[in-house]
């Protein structure tokens, strides 16, 4: 059973930074590897919105609103994806979640709130 679990977050001032965290348990490296990996938000009565993603060659996508600002990276041996996120601004607050998807199915972490306080 693939478990991700997260860790960072937190309370920030705007433009300060935050890393997020998030490992993968109860797959080899090797299947690891092959997926894509990302990161969601979702904001009160929002709807969950993509933030980054990275596939397995290491090719990434954000969104237009964290572009420059916000850095996506994977360690494949240590089975965890990172967002690394600076120049917050209060509109980045959310609830944000990694997933990974592996041969078809997504999995998603527990979630972690980022609040950014003006």
């Amino acid at each position: 059973q693939v478990q991700l679990v997260q860790s960072g977050g937190g309370l920030v001032q705007a433009g300060g930074s935050l890393r997020l965290s998030c490992a993968a348990s109860g797959t080899p490296v090797a299947i690891i590897r092959l997926a894509t990996m990302g990161w969601y938000r979702q904001a009160p009565g929002k709807q969950r919105d993509l933030v980054a993603r990275i596939g397995n060659g290491d090719n990434t996508n954000y969104a237009d609103s964290v572009k420059g600002r916000f850095t996506i990276s994977r360690d494949n041996l240590k089975k965890t994806v990172y967002l690394q996120m600076s120049s917050l601004k209060p509109e980045d607050t959310a609830v944000y979640y990694c997933y990974a998807q592996i041969r078809g199915i997504v999995y998603w972490g527990q979630g972690t709130q980022v609040t950014v306080s003006s």
